[in-house]
């Protein structure tokens, strides 16, 4: 274990996870951030940001799917000692997991520690982002528990295993679900919904998904809030 003084704590860039519906824009958001990106992609959906001219794009083939924890990891390591990387994404990381909860299951021969076994190795690659002072972006499907009678809170969570869900998002700094109402782009960072949402950055809770990385001003948070409370209470 390593210690650290008082006002020399070791500078860490910021980890995003971003969950929400297909079709509303967690891939193109990977544009709002600045510097040279490496985009690996799990499910082939990067039409949004093609003509960037600032992403590197990775993609899996075939050969790649039975073993693809050592692909993701190998290149992952490349990408953070890279020096012209200054941003790495993970877009689906759903489909990610499904990958590697079947390598997993096709190798073990008692199926009883499959999950233990994809919990830990997402924690080790989280923990591997975290350590790589890059800026994170990931992203995942969500899951809509309404149609089994749940209100607004508590409805929505990432389509992961919970516990791998937590062992992964742990690390980063601002988890939140995107979604689009009356036309617009938003991104629910409010713990209190109990919506799998935190956001350590800074004290928004609800932000226009075009400002995830700028901020707005605080008299635009605070019209924000009060929209979301006048919401609330319709509802």
């Amino acid at each position: 274990m390593r210690f650290f003084t008082p006002g020399n704590f070791p500078e860490h860039h910021n980890m995003y996870f971003i969950y929400g519906d297909g079709g509303t824009g967690k891939t193109s958001l990977l544009k709002q951030f600045k510097g040279n990106k490496a985009l690996f992609s799990f499910d082939l959906s990067y039409n949004a940001v093609k003509d960037t001219g600032d992403i590197t794009l990775a993609v899996l083939e075939g050969t790649d799917i039975p073993i693809i924890q050592r692909v993701v990891w190998d290149n992952l390591v490349a990408a953070v000692n890279s020096p012209n990387i200054d941003v790495i994404c993970l877009d689906n990381v759903t489909a990610l997991q499904n990958y590697v909860l079947d390598n997993i299951e096709h190798a073990a021969k008692d199926n009883r520690q499959n999950y233990n076994a994809m919990q830990k190795w997402f924690r080790d690659l989280a923990t591997l982002l975290r350590r790589s002072n890059k800026t994170i972006y990931a992203t995942a499907h969500a899951i809509d528990k309404g149609k089994n009678g749940i209100d607004e809170q508590g409805r929505y969570e990432a389509d992961m295993n919970i516990k791998t869900f937590n062992a992964f998002t742990s690390m980063f700094d601002l988890v939140g679900r995107i979604y689009i109402k009356d036309g617009k782009r938003w991104i629910d960072l409010d713990p209190e919904q109990e919506n799998h949402a935190k956001n350590r950055i800074d004290d928004r809770t609800l932000i226009s998904a075009d400002e995830l990385i700028e901020p707005k001003q605080k008299e635009d948070i605070t019209e924000q809030e009060e929209t979301k409370g006048t919401a609330k209470k319709a509802s």
